[in-house]
């Protein structure tokens, strides 16, 4: 059975910084590229960052970029996000999940198994 559980999240000031966790189980870490989503209220997932099976590569989107930091150890079966210069609007529910794709990691159809999601919080 495949789990993926994040941790990390919490209450923090705009400005602030957070690193997100993800253990995984129950699968090949090493086989699957992995990805964090986030969903604010009333809004639909969206993508944040994704890294290759390797962690040689890395994807961003635009809005995180330059203040996010995506990694990986397959040693450890874990996945991690650095968040730097957090701002409200990074404000969301974020989920760690794994693929098997080797292309679009920015899309979330393509994504095989979920997290629960951990709560970020960053106040004005």
């Amino acid at each position: 059975q495949v789990q993926l559980v994040e941790s990390g999240g919490g209450l923090v000031q705009a400005g602030g910084s957070l690193r997100l966790s993800c253990a995984a189980s129950g699968l090949t870490f090493s086989s699957y590229a992995m990805g964090w989503f986030r969903q604010a209220p009333g809004k639909a997932r969206e993508f944040v960052a994704a890294v290759s099976r390797s962690g040689a590569g890395t994807l961003y989107a635009d809005s995180v970029k330059g203040r996010f930091a995506i990694s990986r150890d397959n040693a450890k079966n874990t996945l991690a996000l650095q968040m730097l210069t957090l701002k409200p609007e990074d404000t969301a529910v974020y989920y760690c999940a794994a693929t098997a794709a080797y292309f679009r990691l920015d899309d979330a159809n393509r994504y095989d198994y979920w997290g629960q999601g951990t709560q970020v919080t960053v106040s004005s």
